[in-house]
């Protein structure tokens, strides 16, 4: 017999492991990435950002499923490169190819949200992409109106692009003639329209933007993971979102 001896306790420790099975390392904790210019409102949270409204579905969504995670906002390109090299590994994002390499992306929309043209009532009414040639058309920096952006700045769109660095700024161009149209998102649109009655717009929907749950491929069981996520977001009463679908 062996006594106190390294291969007993080695032995030892071998039959406690292959009976408790292997551990299983805890997930790594989520890292949101998410735009620091919002689509869906003009109000500023209490760091003084445009609040967005996604943070909430993702505690309930993160919390449901037992995973730690934090949230950080970034211009919109750097978001985009963030979920490319890792320092982030989750959002909620329209789909966009610039994410195909890195990121899964879900199946069914967790938010929509509409893009809409402001124009004046003189000016004729835009109900596709091909209507802006000819026109002139006011964007607002850090958008990029789901890929319409590259579009309307193509140098063979036919289309005078006007850059306007905030949404005040894009308003009083439009007031004054600076364009002939502004392309915004509704939520924005609808609140600065109430807030000034005086201006006498007309708007009308370009696009319906639908937002997706986005995880890193990098990430621990991915393909498993987000259809756990998405599990969890159809449960959950999520109707509060902008857009949410309806059953």
């Amino acid at each position: 017999m062996w006594k106190h001896s390294g291969f007993t306790v080695a032995v030892a420790a071998w039959a406690v492991v292959a009976w408790a099975g292997p551990a299983r390392a805890e997930p790594p904790p989520i890292e949101y990435a998410y735009p620091d210019q919002s689509v869906w409102t003009t109000v500023l949270d209490a760091q003084g950002l445009p609040a967005n409204p996604l943070i909430k579905a993702a505690d309930a969504i993160f919390t449901r499923a037992g995973l730690k995670w934090g949230a950080h906002p970034y211009p919109a390109a750097r978001m985009f490169e963030t979920l490319r090299n890792g320092t982030a590994n989750f959002s909620m994002l329209v789909k966009s190819p610039a994410l195909d390499q890195c990121c899964l992306v879900g199946r069914n929309p967790i938010a929509s949200t509409e893009l809409q043209v402001l124009r004046s009532p003189g000016k004729p009414t835009i109900r596709q992409r091909q209507d802006f040639r000819g026109k002139s058309v006011i964007l607002l920096r850090g958008y990029s109106y789901g890929g319409l952006l590259a579009e309307l700045s193509a140098p063979d769109s036919g289309v005078t692009v006007y850059s306007a660095v905030n949404r005040q700024a894009a308003f009083v161009m439009l007031e004054h003639g600076r364009a002939d149209y502004l392309l915004d998102y509704a939520g924005p649109i609808a609140e600065i329209l109430a807030g000034r009655p005086d201006l006498d717009l007309r708007r009308d929907t370009l696009d319906r933007l639908e937002v997706f749950l986005v995880l890193s491929r990098a990430y621990p069981d991915a393909e498993a993971t987000l259809a756990r996520l998405e599990a969890i977001a159809d449960e959950l009463n999520l109707d509060t979102l902008p857009g949410a679908p309806k059953d």
